[in-house]
C-alpha cells in the first residue's frame, strides 16, 4: 500500500515543492519536505523515508553531495530533478547513486510512474535468480541477483539498483538486442518514448563502471551484450560451483510539467 512509504521531497522552490507534494498524497504516500541540503540530510537520517526526490540545485549544498551523505549510512531510491538539460549532471547524479532523474519541466503523471517503478524495484530486490558469469574476452564479469552485487574480474562494481537491474536485463537476455522500449518496461516499469534518454544516459553509466567494454549499441534498435559466453552459475561457495563440493557450473548460454529553467 502507497499510504505506508514516505517520500521526502527536497526542493527549494516552494511552488514546486507543494505542487508534488500535493500530487504525491492524492496518490496516497505520506510526503515531508526539505527545501536545502543540510536539512535534506537532517530529515533523510531522522524519517528514514522510501525514496526521496531531490532536486539538484539546493542553497547549502547540492543535490549531488545530499546524495553522497546520505548513501554513506542507508542505502535510500533517489529520483534526481535537474533544471539543466546537461547530460553531464544525469551522469554524476546516476554515479553518486541516484536511481532516476527527470529534466525540468516535467509532467506530474511522469514523476509518479518514475516513482511508482523506483519503489517497485526496490520492494522486489530480493527475487533472485542463479548468478550469471559474462565472459567477453579476458573480461570476465559477475552478476548476482541474491545479494545485487557485480564484481568484474574479482573486484567489485558499484552500481546503483537501476544499473544493475539493467544490466541484469541485458545479461538474461543472452546477447539478444533489447530496445530502449522493451529496457524501459523490464527496467523502469513503463513503456514512454520520452524515456529513451533516461536508458542511453544509464547505459553510459554503467559502461563508465565497467573496465570491458561488453554493452553493444545497435543504432537505430537498442542495446545488447557483447560476450563470448554468458551463463547461469552458484556463487562460489554453494554446491556446485567452482568453490562447492561437485566444483560443476551450469550450461553456457549462447550469446547472440512542474518547473522550468531558472
Amino acid at each position: 500500500m502507497n499510504g505506508t512509504e514516505l517520500i521526502l521531497v527536497v526542493e527549494d522552490e516552494p511552488t514546486i515543492a507543494e505542487a508534488v507534494a500535493s500530487r504525491l498524497r492524492s496518490e496516497g504516500y505520506e510526503v515531508a519536505l526539505a527545501a536545502d541540503g543540510p536539512s535534506a540530510v537532517e530529515r533523510c537520517t531522522a524519517l528514514a523515508p522510501d525514496l526521496v526526490v531531490l532536486d539538484l540545485n539546493l542553497p547549502g549544498f547540492d543535490g549531488i553531495e545530499v546524495c553522497r551523505r546520505i548513501h554513506t549510512y542507508r542505502r535510500v531510491p533517489v529520483v534526481m530533478l535537474t533544471a539543466r538539460d546537461d547530460e553531464t549532471d544525469m551522469l554524476v547524479g546516476l554515479g553518486v547513486g541516484a536511481d532516476d532523474y527527470l529534466t525540468k519541466p516535467f509532467s506530474p503523471r511522469e514523476l509518479v510512474a518514475r516513482i511508482k517503478a523506483v519503489l517497485r524495484r526496490a520492494r522486489s530486490a530480493g527475487n533472485a535468480g542463479p548468478s550469471l558469469l559474462v565472459e567477453a574476452g579476458p573480461g570476465v564479469i559477475e552478476i548476482d541477483p541474491t545479494t545485487r552485487r557485480v564484481s568484474e574480474d574479482g573486484g567489485d562494481v558499484h552500481l546503483t539498483p537501476t544499473e544493475f537491474d539493467l544490466l541484469r536485463a541485458l545479461a538474461e537476455a543472452g546477447g539478444a538486442v533489447l530496445s530502449r522500449d522493451q529496457l524501459l518496461a523490464m527496467v523502469w516499469g513503463y513503456r514512454d518514448g520520452s524515456g529513451a534518454r533516461t536508458v542511453d544516459s544509464h547505459i553510459r553509466s554503467v559502461r563508465a563502471k565497467l573496465a570491458t567494454d561488453v554493452i553493444r549499441t545497435v543504432h537505430g534498435v537498442g542495446y545488447a551484450l557483447q560476450t563470448d559466453t554468458i551463463r547461469p552459475t552458484q556463487r562460489i561457495g554453494s554446491p556446485g560451483s567452482p568453490g562447492g563440493p561437485s566444483g560443476e557450473t551450469a550450461g553456457a548460454l549462447p550469446t547472440s510539467r512542474f518547473g522550468g529553467q531558472r
